[in-house]
């Protein structure tokens, strides 16, 4: 206790009398926050790579090689240390070498991305009592890389077919592809995977079956006279589906022993530790963000993959983005003023609001109030690949608005066809606005489930990890039980 009370003391700086006072509560957060980015970015750099280096005595540009009998006995170890089947076999060899040769650039490219995935990877795979290993397919699939589509259509971290990722619940629209979300689609992964080990009982014909499909696989199984091991299928399944477990074992081994070749990764730009989230109530563009805290727009892209624009759309449950701890807790400090109306749009309603309430001015008023509540009109021009719901979730209407301000019967669209949006949030043509009583705060709970942990439950309630703890100040983040009460409103 005495170690824990000093490691957060020793990050406050101390305040002159001179300078405003910070409210107690809010001082406190600022040094728990410094606190855990202290910590974090020592986790994320607590690897000395020249001191493991200097360990090996390599030069720097020396490039290792071994024996067939060093390779082996590196994969036997990893065989014996996995539920996977890493077998040592001239396909697996012929592999191995060529990675440890031909793609250092490569592995030392993905070690870097690495840092930004591999414990998310970890923790899905753990949660679903599947093998760390897994977490090299998405290598051999993406290269980390969540943006990447294959010439087939293929898109993401873990390279989801669009109709694949609709059967494991990843939706697309005109704004979101969550295809593209690296939790939601390393979730998404894991069920597939799983489901393909408990088709077939073997690791590697599973591997199989997610590159070529089960079709494939099963007409190989048919072929080869009704054999179910991998190695004893694979001359019967298609030309890159043989190669695809011995590319796995290539990749798995060269990032499992990447310092035994000489390899140091490409600095790191963010640890998956550094990283929270915070969801947003209402659509907006990203340039608002960008704008309010000085967020790169191109970073908050990076980071949060699964919006096809650089527009948040609203939804139920609310859409999230993900950033640096810090710069979302200076979000989460912000947020009333993310959501406050520009200045003319208040202006404009505390004249309508006055010219009611004052009967002495209203006749010279009238002109005014028509033109605040007078409906605006935009007109918007189709394009290739959006929808009637897009457009609607883009300007805060309803489709059957859109239908009846446009007199369609039918939700097709044509590209170039104009659009006419009346209003906001479909109340064009009401009058002068009416001020709702603020309802009073609702306190609402959740109980613990199996493979919960403290981001997931932030993430599936709208809230950031901050805001979650703030709610419940007294429970161990890192210490969940099944059944625990957390507060989450």
């Amino acid at each position: 206790m005495k170690i824990f009370t000093y490691l957060i003391f020793s990050f406050i700086v101390p305040v002159s009398w001179s300078q405003t006072v910070v409210p107690e509560e809010e001082r406190f957060a600022q040094v728990v926050e410094q606190s855990l980015k202290a910590f974090y970015e020592d986790y994320a750099n607590s690897t000395d790579y020249d001191s493991i280096m200097k360990a090996f005595n390599y030069e720097a540009n020396y490039i290792p090689s071994f024996s067939d009998e060093v390779y082996c006995e590196r994969l036997e170890k990893m065989n014996n240390m996995s539920t996977f089947d890493f077998q040592c076999n001239q396909p697996s060899l012929d592999i191995v070498k060529f990675f440890v040769d031909k793609r250092r650039n490569f592995a030392r490219v993905v070690l870097g991305r690495s840092a930004l995935y591999f414990d998310m990877f970890e923790e899905t795979l753990d949660k679903y009592d599947m093998p760390i290993e897994l977490k090299y397919l998405a290598v051999i699939e993406s290269g980390l890389r969540p943006q990447v589509r294959s010439h087939a259509g293929a898109l993401g971290l873990w390279q989801f077919m669009y109709r694949t990722g609709l059967y494991y619940g990843l939706e697309e629209n005109t704004y979101i592809d969550e295809r593209m979300d690296p939790v939601l689609a390393t979730d998404a992964a894991c069920r597939y995977l799983k489901k393909l080990y408990d088709i077939y009982g073997d690791w590697n014909m599973a591997l199989a079956a997610y590159n070529a499909g089960p079709g494939n696989v099963n007409k190989a199984i048919r072929r080869s006279g009704g054999k179910t091991s991998y190695w004893e299928v694979r001359p019967f399944l298609p030309r890159e589906t043989q190669g695809y477990v011995p590319n796995f074992i290539g990749a798995a081994y060269l990032l499992t022993y990447h310092k035994e070749h000489n390899l140091v990764p490409a600095p790191a730009k963010l640890h998956n530790s550094q990283l929270d989230t915070f969801c947003v109530r209402e659509g907006m563009y990203m340039t608002k963000i960008s704008d309010l805290i000085g967020w790169d727009v191109e970073e908050i892209k990076e980071l949060n993959p699964i919006y096809k624009r650089a527009f948040i759309p609203k939804t139920t449950p609310p859409q999230c983005i993900t950033g640096p701890l810090e710069i979302i807790g200076k979000l989460v400090s912000m947020e009333e003023q993310l959501y406050a109306k520009p200045k003319s749009e208040i202006d404009s309603v505390a004249l309508a609001k006055d010219s009611l309430n004052n009967s002495d001015s209203l006749d010279s008023e009238i002109g005014k109030i028509v033109r605040i509540d007078e409906p605006k009109v935009a007109i918007h021009s189709v394009r290739r690949g959006e929808t009637l719901g897009g457009i609607a979730s883009q300007y805060g209407v309803t489709i059957e608005d859109l239908k009846k301000w446009n007199d369609l019967s039918s939700s097709s669209l044509i590209v170039g066809q104009k659009l006419k949006v009346e209003g906001s949030k479909g109340e064009a043509g009401k009058s002068a606005p009416v001020v709702k009583e603020k309802p009073k705060p609702v306190v609402k709970y959740y109980k613990v489930r199996s493979g919960d942990n403290f981001s997931t439950v932030a993430r599936r309630h709208g809230l950031t990890q901050t805001q979650l703890k703030k709610l419940n100040p007294k429970v161990d983040v890192n210490r969940l039980k099944i059944g625990q009460t957390l507060r989450v409103k």
